[in-house]
């Protein structure tokens, strides 16, 4: 390798951590080693040949390296490597590195790596730990029991027992027995229908002196609370403390696909989500309840390390929250007296999405049953403006946009609300289209379901097919792009002369969602989280499933690095934002949030085509 080729390389190395240890001889010597490596995409893995070991440094492109049960362990881009664990151990290497595209790869031979291990204490160490953080991380995957992350299936069981409700009790009784289990799933045309416990059996038939020749949907709990199979283990500990039920079968398409029992969940881990919200509802007074909620940034930053999903944090969170709300009503009210009527308390925006991350304002209302008198306007008005104090005290700071139910303007009976959605919906006007993107994404955290339900079913009965209003609100969504200029290039937030750097939150996620809302109000959909609206838009052909499914990865993808990075900027004593510096990640990561970028440009494409055509 004459002197031409090797400057290229000299010059990419020197400024590659841990290369920029070595003096200036032993790396020219380095690189004189050094072999080059062309992997093109179509060859899919890298021959990684046992007899040949050899350290990897990728100059260009892209892998993966997934271990033997094809679990995901690293993505690697320019400037990363692989290899060096077969080097360190003297072992075959046991993982996968796949091409993602096609790749130059420069190959260090294990003779040159001894030695600058040898020369250079810094050289050594880099790898070594780089080699422990990969055992770590692998070790990670494979023990993703946590609680908090894991799927209901994980503690299930798979081969639920099962009966035709037209069988007897004395069946079921026997049934139970020679199974050894204390409840029975009850079928009717494949359909589940019910569930027989041994406290039915108890209260139903012995107490009621019945014999055992009674039909088993006599006895049944009927329309039994169940849980969809894709859920987590902490949503089942969830209802199954809400319901006070011991046993909760698992749905898929309406089949019972399994059960699991809070015997099946206290095998497990602990959650450290619900011991959270079990201490806020243990809380006696407001001063305590503050005081737990300090823990509220470390369970998120522990969700993170534990690598979840996005959605999944976004829900655990927001569970935290709900709760937090829910026993801030409650203290007040011991303080207050009962509430004169029957209300709701309403979460928007990210609450009422089920999104939340780091740094999450207050978005609420209150919904009234019905016009207050006076004495109940100030019953109201001090319970609100209590509670949202607290949340504030908690961390949930005040909405700068005054979106709060201490706000009189956000504090109004059904008939009200539904006067002030109808005016939105009727005459569009900006400040309308504006609001539409908080007040439309709208949860009941407190209070009569059937209260809620009437307010959101007249919104939607408005929305739904309603061109006008839809274009309107299309045409506000679109007023933002997401943050690619020519060339594909990321285009950085400014504020004077500071560089902020990629808006996450509202150059990403916040156009999914806006364009996940108006599909959904286009179709009178209930569902307000983003994630599950794009699943119900697939499952009804309103979006195709190659759109659907890029959406809502590029939402995860785009959300998972806003977590990740308000992680890092939590360990490291940085303040938290939504904004992203494209160097501080890899070549890699920056490659697939241009991708992440482009299927948000192509879904608001595709939602003007369909909503503003007529306009």
């Amino acid at each position: 390798m004459d002197a031409s080729e090797l400057h290229p390389i000299l010059q990419f190395l020197q400024d590659r951590v841990p290369f920029d240890s070595l003096d200036e001889v032993t790396l020219s010597q380095c690189c004189k080693s050094l072999t080059i490596g062309y992997y093109g995409k179509a060859a899919g893995f890298v021959p990684l040949a046992p007899d040949n070991p050899q350290l990897y440094i990728v100059r260009s492109g892209a892998f993966e390296v997934r271990d033997k049960e094809g679990e995901l362990l690293d993505r690697l881009g320019e400037g990363d490597y692989f290899g060096f664990p077969s080097l360190l151990s003297g072992e075959h290497a046991n993982t996968q590195v796949a091409i993602l595209e096609d790749s130059l790869v420069y190959h260090l031979p294990p003779e040159m790596f001894d030695l600058l291990r040898q020369k250079s204490r810094q050289f050594d160490r880099f790898f070594n730990r780089a080699f422990a953080k990969r055992l770590r991380h692998q070790g990670r995957f494979k023990a993703k029991d946590l609680t908090t992350t894991s799927r209901i299936t994980s503690l299930m069981s798979q081969t639920p027992l099962t009966i035709d409700m037209k069988a007897t009790v004395a069946e079921a009784s026997r049934l139970m027995r020679g199974a050894r289990v204390s409840s029975v799933l009850v079928i009717d045309n494949h359909k589940l229908v019910g569930i027989l416990t041994d406290r039915d059996l108890r209260n139903r038939v012995l107490a009621e002196n019945l014999d055992g020749n009674l039909p088993v949907h006599q006895a049944m709990t009927s329309t039994p609370v169940v849980i969809e199979s894709n859920a987590l283990v902490f949503e089942a500990m969830l209802l199954m403390s809400a319901h006070n039920i011991h046993h909760l079968p698992v749905i898929e398409d309406g089949k019972a696909k399994g059960i699991v029992t809070s015997t099946d969940i206290l095998r497990g881990q602990s959650s450290q989500p619900l011991l959270l919200i079990g201490e806020i509802e243990r809380q006696k007074d407001i001063a305590s309840l503050i005081q737990v909620s300090k823990q509220i940034p470390l369970l998120l930053q522990n969700l993170i390390s534990a690598d979840a999903r996005a959605e999944e944090i976004g829900r655990v969170l927001t569970s935290v929250t709900d709760a937090l709300t829910r026993r801030l009503i409650v203290l007040n009210q011991q303080i207050l007296g009962e509430a004169p009527m029957a209300f709701c308390w309403l979460a928007f925006g990210s609450q009422g999405r089920q999104d939340q991350a780091a740094c999450s304002d207050q978005d609420n209302g209150l919904l009234l049953a019905h016009e207050p008198d006076e004495a109940a306007a100030g019953y109201f008005e001090a319970l609100s403006r209590a509670v949202c104090k607290g949340l504030d005290e908690c961390g949930y700071i005040y909405c700068p946009g005054d979106i709060m139910a201490q706000n009189p303007k956000w504090r109004m009976s059904l008939e009200k609300w539904q006067s002030v959605f109808d005016k939105w919906v009727n005459t569009p006007e900006p400040k309308a289209l504006m609001h539409a993107s908080i007040f439309f994404d709208m949860r009941s955290v407190y209070g009569p379901q059937s209260l809620f339900d009437g307010l959101q079913d007249s919104v939607l009965s408005k929305t739904k097919g309603n061109d006008i209003f839809l274009a309107g609100l299309t045409g506000n969504s679109l007023t933002s792009a997401p943050p690619l200029g020519f060339f594909r290039k990321f285009v950085l937030e400014r504020d004077g002369s500071e560089v902020k750097g990629i808006d996450l939150k509202h150059k990403g996620n916040a156009l999914i969602n806006d364009i996940a809302r108006v599909y959904a109000l286009s179709a009178g959909i209930k569902e307000v989280n983003t994630a599950k609206r794009i699943r119900v838009l697939m499952e009804q052909n309103i979006i195709n499933r190659k759109d659907a499914l890029n959406l809502a990865d590029a939402h995860e993808f785009i959300a998972h690095m806003r977590l990740s990075n308000q992680g890092y900027q939590y360990t490291h004593s940085l303040p938290i934002t939504n904004y992203l510096m494209p160097k501080s990640v890899s070549s890699l990561v920056r490659h697939q949030l241009r991708d992440a970028f482009k299927v948000v440009h192509d879904g608001q494409v595709g939602l003007k085509l369909k909503m503003m055509r007529s306009y």
